[in-house]
């Protein structure tokens, strides 16, 4: 049992590295600002554990500072992470036989833990389960790591943490622009901004997140013959 996760391990982390990357950094960010706002280093642990989803911790950290009523803090929590409900939908048969680790699984579902397990499978002589699994925590470690040191690298040495919470936009921008330049991504993001650009038009900028995951979905299950086309070509 020892050996069949310690190879998973081994073949899951190559492939985490660039998550690593990002996360640590953008782990940092949000500790600085959580320290910056009076919230020492275990509230950056705890949360990292228990919340983490970088964008909604960093939303967490002003709500938590201005003292939010649980109701709004729960409406702005599904506005920001509802796109995780469509990450465990989209996961639901890749781990139907993932057993007890399954809610850690899709607990663990943020966008680049999805991007990974979502398109990778496991070498052949790697359990299924494990490197899943393997994946999954990775980067949940990373994040918490990056989180606690950066909360302790703020009680340390005094930092200017203004503009730091942008960090989690740049990382979409950044992500976007990525998957622009692949011919076989660029037709689904296109689609995935025109969709979130009306959306903010219509709904305005703090009710548009919801409805444009829903045009999202409808507009990729409506064009996924002219979309697969592309992805192949793209492989190809």
């Amino acid at each position: 049992m020892r050996e069949k996760k310690f190879k998973a391990l081994k073949a899951a982390f190559p492939l985490t590295l660039p998550v690593m990357a990002g996360y640590m950094i953008l782990g940092i960010g949000f500790g600085l600002l959580l320290q910056s706002k009076g919230f020492p280093l275990p509230w950056a642990f705890l949360m990292s554990v228990g919340i983490y989803a970088g964008s909604m911790q960093f939303v967490a950290v002003d709500l938590l500072a201005s003292g939010a009523g649980l109701i709004s803090t729960a409406l702005i929590t599904l506005m920001v992470n509802a796109r995780h409900l469509f990450y465990a939908l989209a996961m639901l048969i890749r781990y139907r036989d993932m057993g007890k680790a399954k809610p850690y699984l899709v607990f663990s579902l943020t966008d680049e833990t999805f991007g990974l397990v979502s398109h990778i499978d496991p070498p052949e002589d790697v359990d299924r389960k494990s490197f899943y699994f393997a994946v999954s925590a990775l980067n949940h470690c990373y994040w918490i790591l990056g989180s606690a040191f950066g909360s302790l690298f703020g009680t340390l040495v005094p930092f200017n943490t203004r503009g730091v919470e942008f960090s989690m936009t740049a990382l979409f921008l950044v992500i976007v622009t990525g998957n622009l330049m692949k011919k076989e991504s660029r037709y689904s993001s296109v689609l995935g901004i025109v969709c979130s650009v009306l959306c903010l038009a219509v709904f305005g900028p703090d009710r548009f997140l919801i409805p444009a995951m829903a045009m999202i979905l409808l507009a990729l299950f409506l064009f996924r013959k002219r979309l697969e086309p592309a992805e192949k070509e793209g492989e190809e």
